[in-house]
């Protein structure tokens, strides 16, 4: 069966931030039409908070590419520290699906620990985990979705990943949040 291709995405990623900073993360939106990088949003999420869902829906609703988004591409289902990202809420205020992406599998075990001790409202954010459910394997990657089926995930996965294994939309989006901090960029997302 074929399917339309979802070519307006929006990755987003978090900027660097130390262990012991608090208050407010810079987050970053890479925006591509296709192939080609086409813009970058800005906003930020409190630290181990629990905004990062209306913030990235204010985000990309407030923004010039709101009317062409397809979909929404994150780097993890957490941002700054323990904020985690509430998919379904975001899937129901864009209307778009979502598509988290991660390099390997978390180690759940561990998160859920750091959740339950460290975290305020740790035991919800944990539940908003376990109801998205386990990672599934997309070709190098491990993605979870609401949305979109597996194999349209793994469609756009392969789609998208041209310069390594991560998706275009969520390397430019780290390299330009890691320049944000730290003057320039560094790393694999």
């Amino acid at each position: 069966m074929k399917r339309h291709r979802l070519s307006n995405v929006i990755g987003f990623d978090d900027a660097p931030f130390g262990r012991d900073d608090r208050g407010k993360v810079k987050i970053v939106g890479a925006v591509y039409a296709n192939l080609r990088f086409d813009g970058v949003l800005i906003g930020e999420v409190e630290k181990d908070g629990d905004d990062a869902a209306m913030a990235l829906a204010a985000l990309v609703n407030q923004s010039r590419f709101a009317e062409h988004a397809q979909l929404i591409m994150l780097q993890g289902i957490t941002m700054a520290g323990f904020n985690v990202v509430d998919v379904f809420a975001l899937h129901k205020a864009l209307e778009l699906p979502i598509l988290v992406v991660a390099r390997r599998q978390p180690d759940l075990k561990s998160i859920q620990y750091a959740l339950n001790t460290h975290i305020q409202n740790g035991k919800d954010k944990w539940n908003l985990i376990k109801t998205l459910g386990p990672m599934e394997q997309a070709g190098s990657v491990s993605v979870q979705r609401v949305g979109l089926d597996l194999d349209h995930a793994v469609e756009i996965v392969e789609h998208f990943s041209v310069h390594s294994h991560i998706p275009e939309p969520l390397r430019t989006a780290h390299l330009i949040a890691g320049a944000l901090v730290n003057g320039q960029s560094r790393g694999n997302p």
